[in-house]
């Protein structure tokens, strides 16, 4: 029974699944920028999709007359006053339809509105700062490790230095380095990271490091230290057991791949060291290595084989 006595008004307009759809998509946009762009780009599509029937949902009233009321049956007309005993005459309504907008829905449109304005005003600068930087390539100036000949053939020298001498020792870094001579008349050099590729424990050399040779120098605000050693085998990391051989790739423990390496290039007779990239394994020794170089990726994670398909992708450096 209509309790409005036979008129009843407008039904609004019944719940849909679109927000949702959109509320879905939005998730999948920040579980992508994790994991895979893949993802973050079908999370984007689903969100216009959904947002784009939702609004069209809620706005679809706007743009429709309004149905004019029901009046009810006038009563029987009484005797007619007389102009002198009654007040005075009020106007006549002009002609036409009356179109009525319901305060409740402009509310609602202007509460949609500013709330979806003050959504992005606040959000668009947080996901800026905290989304953006890691996949941007921020990368560090070349090191200068010291002259060419300060690397001795065939034997490994320890150059620690600070990859960013203004952010202090939280970014001392250590690099094994190794001269293998002339390779087509051009320097030939193995230069390793001593970041373990199981979980990113310092490995060390497995060899005599010579302290009392040892030698510092600043170089072009770069302060590096070169240890030379002696009879290095390989190198070991003595929190959970992983070696290496001298071309740094794995021989027992946990590690899943080849120790990362460092790029490099001479420039008057200087030895830089570039970025850091990763290498699933090393085919050879010394200048005829076949090194198998992959972009950096994170300590346990494999480069190479279907494993490499279930880690998310690295931002840039």
């Amino acid at each position: 029974m209509d309790p409005h006595g036979g008129h009843g008004t407008p039904h609004e307009p019944t719940p849909t699944i679109w927000p949702v759809g959109f509320a879905i998509g939005i998730v999948c946009i920040f579980v992508g920028l994790i994991l895979s762009p893949i993802v973050a780009g079908v999370g984007a599509l689903l969100a216009v999709i959904f947002g784009f029937l939702w609004i069209r949902d809620v706005t679809s009233h706007l743009g429709a007359p309004a149905q004019p009321e029901e009046t009810p049956e006038p009563a029987p007309a009484a005797p007619p006053i007389p102009a002198h005993k009654g007040g005075p005459a009020m106007p006549e309504p002009g002609e036409g339809e009356i179109v009525r907008y319901p305060r409740s829905k402009f509310l609602e449109a202007a509460t949609l509105g500013l709330g979806g304005l003050i959504g992005v005003v606040v959000t668009a600068p947080v996901l800026g700062f905290t989304v953006l930087p890691p996949f941007t390539d921020q990368g560090h100036p070349k090191v200068d490790a010291g002259a060419i000949e300060d690397f001795p053939e065939n034997d490994f020298v320890i150059v620690t230095f600070l990859l960013q001498p203004e952010q202090g020792e939280v970014s001392r870094r250590t690099a094994y380095i190794r001269n293998n001579g002339l390779l087509d008349d051009a320097p030939s050099f193995t230069i390793l990271s001593n970041r373990c590729v199981h979980l990113g424990c310092p490995v060390q050399v497995n060899g005599l490091p010579l302290d009392e040779q040892s030698k510092t120098e600043r170089n072009e605000g770069q302060i590096v230290t070169q240890i030379p050693t002696a009879a290095a085998a390989g190198f070991g990391c003595p929190c959970h057991g992983g070696q290496y051989d001298k071309e740094g790739n794995r021989t027992a423990g946990p590690p899943v791949r080849a120790l990362d390496r460092y790029e490099f290039e001479i420039n008057n007779g200087r030895l830089l060291l570039g970025e850091t990239y990763s290498v699933s394994e090393v085919d050879g020794a010394g200048a005829e290595a076949q090194i198998h170089a992959y972009p950096l990726a994170g300590p346990g994670q494999h480069v190479d084989g279907p494993e490499a398909l279930l880690y998310p992708v690295m931002p840039p450096r």
